[in-house]
């Protein structure tokens, strides 16, 4: 019996595999058709924002990494003899070691700071004097702070890329493009113009959550795909959005409606976003803990949930073995898409464009 239960696990995870890491990236390769110079915007560019994108720009960012990730093996050279600063003075697992995966991969050198205490902040030092000596040392900066200022504050004085890995509250795009990655990967038939729409709820506070706030911006590049965005909340706030925050989504296009009634509502949804955890200055703060996903919500059928992890209570590890869970293929599938990003960054699209 235990040697059934385990082979019947062992197929799962196979099986799981096979979707997730190989057929759906090609899938989006065959609905995203061209190559172009729309990638030639993000070089040598500062990624501080979702807003910076275009629809062109994302499609074909979405289409270098199903590239990566369809043929990882055949990737191992472009960035080799670049160095990236990895700075991340905020707790971090999935974006910092997805960053330093994807600039491996690439054929890169990183240097690593996990902790400001050890730089030169510590004594006073302003971050534009380290953005001064980061221009020295390396080729590309990733940055992680609980301020919302850093990124912008180094940005005056860099002379090399920086990407916001994410910034207090306010902003999380490399995260936000790894989600929309995701979800193209999972329906890729969305970018062929069939008329088809999907609804989508995220559980958490746009105003808050930095992944929530990158995602909105994201999904508003593609109303056409999107038939409405449910912001489901605890009802503890009055202020979901900031000022404008909403306006500026639905003047693009999205049909954006809040509610409470977290079980009523999750029978009509495509995909789910939870997210329970915004930081706040130094500490994090968390919102909806009445919200639980686990295999006995009344989830869609063919429903898909997402997080950006890490995880707590709001998404019970019951669900990790049904086809419900794409968290899983969604942190995967983020190492890709960086890989994707850092390459156009650092002006090596010359050398993986012609590679199918």
């Amino acid at each position: 019996m235990v040697d059934s239960q385990l082979k019947e696990k062992v197929s799962f995870s196979r099986d799981t595999l096979d979707v997730y890491g190989d057929a759906h990236p090609k899938a989006l390769l065959r609905c995203i058709v061209e190559d172009g110079d729309h990638l030639k915007s993000l070089e040598s560019q500062h990624i501080f924002s979702s807003d910076q994108f275009s629809k062109d720009t994302l499609l074909q960012l979405f289409r270098l990494a199903a590239k990566y990730e369809s043929n990882p093996e055949r990737f191992s050279t472009p960035l080799k003899g670049k160095i990236l600063i990895s700075a991340f003075y905020e707790p971090s697992t999935r974006t910092r070691l997805s960053f330093e995966s994807a600039w491996h991969r690439l054929g890169g050198d990183i240097m690593s700071i996990t902790d400001r205490a050890t730089t030169g902040i510590a004594k006073g030092e302003s971050l534009g004097d380290v953005a001064e000596m980061f221009n020295n040392y390396g080729d590309c900066v990733v940055l992680r702070d609980s301020s919302e200022n850093s990124v912008q504050e180094m940005m005056d004085s860099l002379r090399i890329p920086i990407i916001n890995a994410g910034n207090g509250i306010d902003e999380h795009p490399t995260q936000a493009l790894a989600d929309l990655y995701t979800i193209y990967k999972w329906r890729p038939e969305l970018l062929e113009r069939s008329g088809k729409k999907i609804k989508v709820g995220i559980i958490g506070v746009p105003n808050k959550m930095r992944t929530v706030r990158s995602l909105l911006k994201l999904f508003s590049f593609f109303p056409e795909v999107f038939e409405e965005i449910v912001i489901i909340h605890d009802g503890s706030s009055n202020l979901i959005f900031d000022d404008n925050q909403r306006e500026q989504l639905e003047s693009r296009g999205l049909k954006l409606t809040l509610t409470t009634k977290f079980s009523a509502v999750l029978p009509e949804l495509d995909v789910v976003y939870i997210n329970a955890i915004a930081w706040v200055g130094n500490d994090y703060e968390s919102f909806g803990e009445s919200f639980v996903l686990n295999d006995q919500s009344p989830l869609k059928k063919d429903a898909i949930v997402l997080h950006p992890l890490a995880r707590g209570d709001e998404l019970d590890a019951s669900l990790d073995e049904t086809p419900h869970n794409w968290y899983f293929a969604q942190a995967r599938g983020a190492v890709f898409l960086r890989m994707a990003l850092l390459t156009c960054m650092c002006q090596r699209m010359e050398r993986v464009m012609d590679v199918i």
